[in-house]
């Protein structure tokens, strides 16, 4: 049961701009960063397409871009986050003219940024990026605390123990939020829930995360959440006969029977009006660059078609309301050791979201 939000995307202009090309001439009467030739856009991704997760849901956006736009994206796989990898094969692509490049990870971020320096007349974009955006440098990412809190509700609603675990990866800020929301989400179905969240230290390692997810198990723990790149918690959730929520795209895929809930990028609902303003000719990119909730592309929900009626209408109500403008971190908010971090209906800024160096009470487990 897919959710979609509707775009207000008129496709077929869109595809003829792009086939038609756009000349300097036109872009440099606009207001924004300005392409010099036709649009080239490439993507380069630091893993390969199919891992399953992170890299495969932008390659799948990618397949989806290229139909909306008629054009085709090219792009490169298995380009290591190190800066001797990255420049030899973003500057290849620039010297074949491509002039959008599209990037993969956290670690690009610093030499997207050198590389954004070099060539101000290339647009640079990158996911999960953390360096202040250029005039043709653009850092994006979504508030994956929403959806998280959404799959939360399901684990909330499916529990038996009231124990419900989380595989994550990096205790970062954007790690972090995911952890809280979803006990956060839990809890709003089961107010008495608790939550265990083993961090491996990596995005992309499936033997720690299946060792992670069978400790849980071993815990009795009977739903595993996941902030990690591989569908392995799904898979080992399957493997004990209990559920699961996955993370990056609709982990059904690899195990349909525990899989209830997973929290999906939905990229080119983001990218495609994107590519769209700079072919026009009128990108700016924020300074802080693009922090996207589920109504502005960043991640959404798909629900498994087992879930009872009752739980599917309480967690659409709920993505209804968030779409609205709720914010999943309302006050009073506590952490593990009681201190409140926020108020009674207050709600974090951005940059507090960013910098959460701290999980919230009912989660069980260590930052470091």
């Amino acid at each position: 049961m897919y959710y979609k939000i509707a775009r207000s995307l008129v496709v077929g202009l869109l595809a003829a701009t792009f086939l038609a090309g756009v000349s300097t001439s036109t872009v440099a009467k606009a207001d924004g960063f300005a392409l010099k030739g036709d649009p080239k856009p490439v993507f380069v991704y630091f893993n390969v397409k199919n891992d399953g997760g992170w890299v495969q849901a932008l390659d799948e956006a990618r397949l989806r871009m290229e139909k909306a736009l008629g054009l085709t994206i090219p792009y490169v796989e298995d380009i290591p986050e190190v800066a001797t990898e990255i420049r030899p094969a973003v500057k290849k692509f620039i010297k074949r003219g491509h002039n959008i490049i599209l990037g993969s990870a956290f670690g690009y971020s610093d030499t997207f940024l050198e590389l954004a320096n070099e060539h101000s007349d290339i647009a640079f974009l990158n996911p999960a990026g953390t360096t202040n955006n250029e005039k043709n440098l653009l850092s994006y990412y979504g508030r994956t605390y929403e959806s998280q809190y959404l799959c939360g509700m399901v684990a909330g609603a499916m529990t038996k123990s009231g124990k419900i675990g989380f595989v994550a990866a990096n205790p970062f800020g954007l790690v972090n939020w995911t952890v809280n929301a979803y006990l956060l989400g839990a809890r709003q179905m089961n107010p008495n829930a608790t939550l265990t969240v083993v961090y491996t230290g990596a995005w992309y390692d499936p033997v720690k995360e299946r060792a992670a997810a069978q400790a849980l198990v071993e815990q009795g723990i009977d739903v595993i959440g996941q902030h990690v790149d591989t569908p392995t918690p799904q898979i080992v959730a399957q493997e004990n006969g209990i559920y699961g929520t996955g993370h990056h795209r609709d982990m059904r895929e690899f195990a349909n029977k525990a899989t209830l809930c997973s929290s999906v990028w939905v990229w080119d609902r983001f990218l495609t009006p994107t590519l769209e303003q700079i072919v026009a000719g009128n990108w700016k990119p924020g300074a802080w660059g693009a922090f996207l909730s589920i109504k502005e592309g960043g991640t959404d929900v798909v629900l498994s078609d087992d879930l009872p009626q009752d739980v599917v209408d309480k967690v659409m109500a709920e993505r209804d309301a968030i779409m609205n403008g709720k914010h999943v971190y309302t006050g009073p908010i506590y952490d593990q050791a009681g201190k409140e971090r926020i108020a009674a209906g207050k709600t974090p800024s951005d940059g507090d979201l960013w910098g959460m160096d701290y999980l919230v009470q009912g989660v069980i487990g260590k930052l470091n």
